[in-house]
């Protein structure tokens, strides 16, 4: 593996393409820390460590996902790739729904091109939106719940106006960086970027996991006692280990063989090659696992604008993270986006028609309607234990680590570990692609 490291830096457009994205990424992370204009950062900072150490860290902790704590500190990017996560589930509803973006889709790159643009502007409705909204919580003092700080110096309205403006614009920076990354750099820009916001909280995460067992002084640093060291050192086993068996399943995958049927071309006999459909147990990825977190998050958001409501206040007792409502809504919710995203992403009847418009089929399978048939059978098969491994993989900290106590720190499980394994997946066979395409060997063997 350090050898093929070796040999990507020493390929010119790689290198170049490797060091591209991490520069975005230096520069989507210094805008997730630098506050927006006309915020008390200290007040903030106090008022921050306050709500993620307290009852409800729970809620904090799911607020927070997304934005690699950017969020809670009110940054230029603080809402993060949130607002084109949403949008583009939208778009993708709406693409079922509407004829026009159906058609849209089926024409190709130009239609594709176009849906691009329509979640584009989307993302910008719902930046101000979002923005709007955490401004005014911030204001109203309902951001961070039982800390009367002031988070704002002014609360006149053109500072208002241009803290929502900032935010707004912070969005559509981000949006227009990972495009970059997806155009110029390594892997997809919008899911390198989520990778990278849940991938930042890891360290801290996991040394508040030691320190939450007790601390001892030693020359002027806070360090866990023996308890601690234990603690930490079993969480990060059992992290490993999972993330061990989470790759595994993501590389399964159900092999159908193809063969081309012979034809002749002038004087010359061509085809009967075989070769096969590659269909992952995954086949959806980690989009339903964001795409849950996403609409359970809208219902958390709303609750911090009515703290006295009766619904509000049941959103926060029983929708934090550890909550039994909130870990039954994410199994529930993943599992019907995997089927529907599978749905919408492979077609069995468009590849029966490919399939026999090429001369190709499936040994013992007539062309046609019994292949798209076999095709579709095939597919929700895969897509039940796909399904269910997602949902169980995401209630993870809800039954595994409840006994130590660790559940809202512990940075390997649900949501987090299935989003950074399946990008740091795609990521890595994209420079593995790239090796091979220059014979060197890659990064998985």
């Amino acid at each position: 593996m350090l050898s093929a490291f070796v040999h990507a830096f020493r390929t010119p457009d790689l290198r170049r393409k490797i060091l591209f994205t991490l520069a975005i990424l230096a520069v989507f992370r210094l805008g997730s820390v630098i506050p927006a204009p006309n915020v008390n950062l200290q007040n903030v900072n106090q008022c921050r460590i306050e709500a993620t150490t307290g009852s409800a860290a729970g809620i904090y902790s799911m607020i927070n996902l997304f934005s690699g704590g950017a969020l809670l500190q009110l940054a230029i990017f603080a809402l993060g790739i949130m607002p084109y996560i949403t949008a583009s589930i939208i778009l993708q509803l709406l693409t079922v729904v509407i004829p026009r973006l159906e058609a849209l889709k089926k024409e190709g790159g130009s239609g594709q091109q176009k849906i691009t643009q329509y979640t584009r502007y989307l993302t910008i409705v719902l930046a101000i939106m979002q923005s709007t909204a955490y401004v005014t919580m911030a204001i109203t003092g309902q951001l961070f719940q039982g800390c009367s700080l002031p988070i704002v110096y002014d609360t006149n309205l053109f500072p208002i106006i241009t803290m929502v403006l900032t935010m707004t614009a912070g969005t559509g920076i981000v949006m227009w960086l990972g495009e970059l990354i997806t155009e110029r750099g390594v892997g997809n820009g919008m899911s390198v970027m989520i990778f990278t916001q849940i991938a930042a909280a890891f360290p801290a995460q996991v040394w508040g996991i030691a320190l939450s067992r007790g601390t001892i002084e030693w020359n002027g640093l806070t360090l866990p006692n023996a308890n601690g060291w234990l603690v930490f050192a079993a969480v990060v086993a059992v992290g490993l280990l999972v993330m061990l068996g989470v790759i595994f399943v993501e590389q399964a995958q159900r092999r159908i063989p193809v063969q081309y049927a012979k034809r002749m071309v002038g004087r010359r006999l061509v085809g009967g090659s075989t070769t096969y459909i590659p269909m992952k147990v995954n086949q959806a990825g980690v989009i339903p696992v964001i795409f849950a977190s996403s609409i359970l998050y809208l219902p958390v958001m709303l609750s911090q604008f009515m703290p006295d409501n009766p619904v509000a206040s049941w959103i926060n007792a029983n929708m934090s993270g550890s909550s039994l409502w909130h870990n039954l809504l994410m199994f529930v919710l993943i599992v019907a986006f995997a089927y529907f995203y599978v749905a919408i992403t492979f077609n069995p009847e468009e590849v029966a028609d490919n399939m026999k418009k090429y001369g190709s089929f499936i040994p013992g399978i007539r062309a046609g309607k019994p292949t798209e048939k076999y095709l579709a059978y095939v597919l929700s098969r895969l897509t039940a234990p796909g399904s269910l491994y997602l949902g169980l993989i995401s209630l993870l900290p809800a039954f595994a680590f409840v006994f130590m106590g660790t559940s809202q720190q512990f940075p390997f499980g649900g949501t987090s570990i299935l989003i950074v394994v399946g990008v740091g997946l795609d990521t890595v066979k994209q420079i593995q692609s790239q090796l091979q395409q220059r014979n060197y060997e890659g990064f998985l063997r």
